[in-house]
């Protein structure tokens, strides 16, 4: 491993969250529920989540971004586009992120990013779409409903994660 992989590594394994967004699946898939961590790092943020009860699709591939509102509301349709504070063409919005992978309803997941810092995402929303992100089509890369959300929180160190 190299500097960032083992700077990541290092600090997931002794440190705690400085963010969290706690997943729950809408009306249609009311079953999934989960929990995506946020960590600062010195270049970056370091995103983990585990997802549970993703529906069988085609590809089992779900598209997940951050929105720019923190309401999860009405079946998500209150949580805006794209965080997108720079007006890059999709997929280079601050908000987009990997796809996810579903194995038999649940995912795993981990990357590092510097396309946000993390006192730029407290309050908004992450939301996860029932299809997978084409990376082309604007604005949003035709990732279809909505199926889960949850909100960003600073979270409070003093707490057990």
């Amino acid at each position: 491993m190299k500097g960032v992989d083992k700077q990541i590594f290092s600090y997931i394994d002794k440190t705690k969250p400085s963010a969290i967004a706690e997943i729950q699946g809408g009306e249609k898939y009311s079953d999934i529920q989960g929990i995506v961590e946020f960590y600062g790092l010195k270049q970056g943020v370091c995103v983990v989540g585990e997802i549970e009860n993703l529906p069988k699709t085609n590809t089992d591939i779900f598209a997940m971004h951050i929105h720019e509102n923190g309401d999860c509301q009405d079946n998500f349709s209150k949580t805006g586009g794209h965080y997108n504070p720079t007006e890059q063409p999709h997929p280079k919005h601050a908000g987009d992120m990997p796809p996810i992978f579903s194995n038999n309803g649940e995912a795993f997941f981990m990357f590092y990013t510097e396309r946000f810092l993390i006192k730029e995402i407290i309050g908004k929303s992450v939301v996860i779409h029932e299809m997978p992100d084409d990376f082309t089509t604007q604005p949003a890369g035709n990732s279809g409903q909505k199926i889960a959300c949850g909100i960003i929180q600073k979270f409070d160190k003093n707490q057990n994660k």
